[in-house]
């Protein structure tokens, strides 16, 4: 399957507010009351795979398969985060994308993320195997 309709330059864009749902502290990935970095890559994640999803043939969707991210600011509860995707590859299934994040005064995170396309139910049934 080669993803045609997917090309370098194609973004994408999603946002969230900082509340205490996605701290440090709640999610468990450190003390403070601040903006998780489990919370922004998972914004910038989501913001690469919506990004591919309708341009995908019916019955395939992305998987994440690496993220190398750094999270140089720390972000408040109360002010929005924005995430970037930037698709600078395509190699088969393979996506390669920039990511970055904001809050509302400076970039708060960089780096790049890869998705690779699978057939749902393909996966799903390999990871069902596990039981």
């Amino acid at each position: 399957m080669e993803l045609t309709e997917i090309t370098e330059g194609l973004k994408n864009s999603v946002a969230e507010m900082v509340t205490e749902e996605n701290t440090a502290v709640t999610m468990g990935s450190g003390t403070l009351p601040v903006y998780a970095t489990p919370a922004m890559t998972c914004l910038m994640e989501k913001a690469a795979a919506e990004a591919l999803e309708p341009l995908l043939p019916g019955g395939w969707t992305t998987v994440g398969i690496s993220l190398n991210v750094a999270h140089k600011a720390p972000t408040p509860i109360g002010l929005k985060v924005r995430a970037e995707a930037e698709v600078t590859a395509v190699d088969g299934r393979k996506v390669t994308f920039a990511v970055r994040a904001f809050d509302e005064r400076e970039e708060i995170g960089s780096g790049t993320h890869e998705r690779f396309a699978v057939q749902r139910d393909k996966f799903t049934a390999k990871a069902d195997s596990k039981r």
